[in-house]
């Protein structure tokens, strides 16, 4: 890490930072400023090491940090989750995008992300009602179990069961 450059080029630095946050200049701008020509500028290269010093901050809390790691950990599986439905539900043509053109592609992508929210909704609300019924019976569950609940499920729940015929009627 070249602290040096960073130290060289720290009034450039801010200068930047503080023409992103007023938004005088776009960041599309700003890239091709940093990296003019496809070699990064000195206050690109400061920028990059600036970076470096952020990312080796973060995982030294990360590994310091068991919570943390918890957290993280949590948001991976509930996004490999996501994914891992989007998959199931983008079953034909291997899950591959057979598209020519663009425009094509993305409205396929489009309607796999709106029928994913779609499942992701419904067993949210599914959930909801479930925990409610079981409530209603005077059984309490623990914050912490119902805070590990997510709703990207492979399938919805059996909408013939007990439990989704007392969430049902109320």
């Amino acid at each position: 890490m070249n602290t040096g450059l960073i130290a060289d080029q720290w009034d450039e630095l801010l200068r930047v930072a503080g023409s992103l946050r007023t938004g005088a200049v776009r960041p599309a701008e700003l890239f091709r400023y940093l990296a003019d020509g496809g070699t990064p500028t000195p206050i690109g290269r400061a920028l990059m090491e600036l970076g470096k010093l952020d990312r080796s901050a973060y995982l030294a809390s990360y590994f310091d940090d068991e919570l943390l790691r918890r957290r993280v950990n949590t948001q991976l599986n509930r996004q490999e989750s996501r994914h891992t439905l989007a998959r199931k539900i983008f079953h034909g043509q291997k899950g591959e995008l057979r598209q020519r053109y663009k425009e094509g592609m993305e409205d396929q992508l489009g309607a796999l992300g709106f029928m994913t929210n779609v499942v992701i909704l419904w067993n949210t609300v599914y959930i909801a009602r479930a925990i409610e019924a079981i409530r209603a019976e005077g059984k309490k569950g623990s914050a912490a179990d119902i805070a590990r609940l997510s709703p990207p499920r492979l399938r919805p729940p059996d909408p013939t069961s007990p439990a989704a015929q007392r969430a049902a009627a109320t």
